[in-house]
């Protein structure tokens, strides 16, 4: 992952993902991509509002105090990635995407741009008119598709939020069955567990994503296109 978030950036392909939200506690979403990209680098805590991470810690520290996790929602972003990544069937960039990242243990939702919210919107609210910059470049207005269109890449940022549930290995007792004897039992785990992995799964995130956006590049440019 590393290497092929080094090998993107040699293109001026950004990824970065935050904590959106821990149990309940909100961070803001990604508008500023630039400078708020720049403001994650080098964070042991991913957020955008430093004041909704302290917030969030503390809620963190509760739940283990209580010998409970909680769960989060993360949210990642990809700047300077051309128009016309992905295809619209079998592989599109949104499938590609989302195969990669259920394949991390403890994601268990994901959706692009406005996701969910979609479904309470008209079309005439949905949709992401194109226009030009001022630069005559093609772009759209809003960006409700996360970037992809028809399983595509549009030009703008590529923007996915991914749920992330609370660790399961807790302290407190919990209801099980022993396979062995065929009885239900009491399951009481020991050890350090980390109670939040939403903090942890940030850099897995963005470096699975590198992984997957190298593949569609080298589908589309050539293996030699992200050589050095």
């Amino acid at each position: 992952g590393a290497i092929a978030l080094a090998a993107l950036s040699a293109k001026g392909i950004r990824i970065a993902t935050h904590i959106l939200r821990c149990s309940d506690v909100w961070d803001r979403n990604f508008s500023d991509f630039t400078s708020e990209m720049d403001s994650l680098e080098g964070k042991d805590f991913p957020v955008l509002d430093d004041e909704a991470g302290k917030a969030m810690e503390a809620r963190i520290l509760e739940a283990r105090s209580d010998g409970d996790s909680v769960g989060g929602i993360i949210q990642t972003a990809v700047t300077g990635l051309e128009a016309g990544i992905g295809e619209p069937w079998f592989t599109s960039l949104e499938g590609v995407l989302a195969n990669a990242l259920f394949s991390i243990g403890g994601i268990k939702g994901v959706e692009f741009g406005s996701g969910f919210g979609l479904a309470g919107l008209c079309g005439s609210q949905a949709n992401d008119a194109f226009c030009l910059d001022a630069d005559k470049e093609i772009r759209t207005r809003t960006n409700h598709n996360g970037g992809i269109n028809g399983g595509i890449s549009n030009g703008m940022p590529l923007v996915f939020n991914a749920a992330v549930k609370p660790t399961p290995s807790i302290a407190k007792p919990q209801d099980t069955v022993n396979y062995l004897t065929g009885q239900e039992a009491t399951l009481q785990i020991a050890g350090r567990h980390d109670p939040a992995i939403v903090r942890r799964i940030c850099p897995v995130v963005s470096s699975l994503v590198a992984i997957v956006l190298c593949d569609q590049l080298a589908l589309r440019h050539g293996t030699d296109y992200l050589k050095p």
